[in-house]
């Protein structure tokens, strides 16, 4: 069953003339006679009652046009939705992003973004690493706003965000009044480590190997505690339990906490848009992506 015979039906019921329909539908009435036969034989059972040269619905006919007019409509319905959400200026952009980046990065992204583009609409989840990976590779989200060490061979990236690592202490710290420190000065102090899963845990990790200095994490040697996010490793620092290092973000900027340059060099974190290259992307996602790109020198 194509849908076009279901347009020829629909045509010739609301007619209820051949020769009517087939010049409405710019088609030959042969072309039209069979494309009719062919339906009811599908269905079989006939669809209308020839009366000389007219034809009328029989109760078939009434009861299979119902059903194809709402099927129809909601076809059309469905074509209408898909070319809403896919225009460049009205559509929506599917964005995932991890949670940290949620508290002041995302909403002045959007913000700015609608400025230029109101009618732009932004369907929002965030969570972890985890969490994003499957809502892009599932097809739920068009692109991540996450950190690079996620990216596979099937996904792009690119970086528009660069944020400063500090160490961070809690104000009653020795070393709070400190204007910057060497990760070497923290050999021996007690130090708040992430979980795999945050999205921040594999950039230190790798920072710190190229610094060539180890530090021992007292939830790691207690077998304890372990800071499930970046959040909760601030709330650890504050409490005095130990210092880490983090990106000076809105979300972890709690009272209690002093924040100290690096003095070694290279201590950022790379944030950046991500989407996987098989994927489609919208013309909405599209334009959106090439805002990043354009405005990323501008980012801070």
């Amino acid at each position: 069953m194509e849908l076009t015979q279901l347009e020829y039906f629909l045509n010739v019921a609301r007619l209820e003339h051949m020769t009517s329909a087939s010049k409405a539908l710019r088609i030959t009435q042969p072309a039209l006679s069979h494309a009719i036969s062919k339906l009811e034989s599908e269905l079989g059972v006939p669809l209308f009652e020839r009366k000389g040269r007219n034809v009328q619905l029989n109760r078939y006919g009434v009861m299979f046009s119902s059903r194809v007019e709402e099927a129809l409509r909601n076809i059309r319905n469905g074509v209408r939705e898909i070319e809403e959400s896919s225009n460049a200026e009205s559509g929506t952009v599917h964005l995932s992003y991890l949670n940290i980046l949620g508290v002041d990065l995302i909403p002045s992204l959007i913000r700015d973004y609608q400025s230029d583009h109101p009618k732009v609409r932004f369907d929002l989840y965030q969570g972890n690493h985890g969490d994003i990976d499957e809502a892009l590779d599932n097809g739920t989200s068009d692109m991540l706003i996450t950190s690079k060490e996620t990216t596979a061979e099937n996904k792009e990236w690119m970086v528009f965000r660069r944020l400063p690592i500090y160490i961070v202490v809690s104000s009653s710290h020795r070393f709070a009044s400190r204007s910057s420190l060497s990760l070497f000065e923290l050999s021996g102090e007690p130090f708040v480590g992430l979980k795999t899963n945050c999205g921040l845990k594999h950039t230190i990790t790798s920072l710190f190997q190229n610094t060539n200095f180890e530090l021992a994490s007292t939830f790691e040697l207690a077998s304890t505690y372990y800071a499930e996010d970046l959040i909760t490793v601030a709330g650890f620092i504050k409490a005095g339990l130990g210092v880490s290092v983090l990106p000076q973000t809105l979300g972890l900027m709690l009272d209690g906490l002093v924040w100290i340059p690096i003095q070694e060099p290279g201590w950022e974190w790379e944030v950046g848009l991500q989407w996987r290259r098989d994927h489609y992307l919208s013309p909405a996602a599209r334009r959106f992506m090439e805002y990043i790109r354009e405005t990323a020198p501008k980012l801070k």
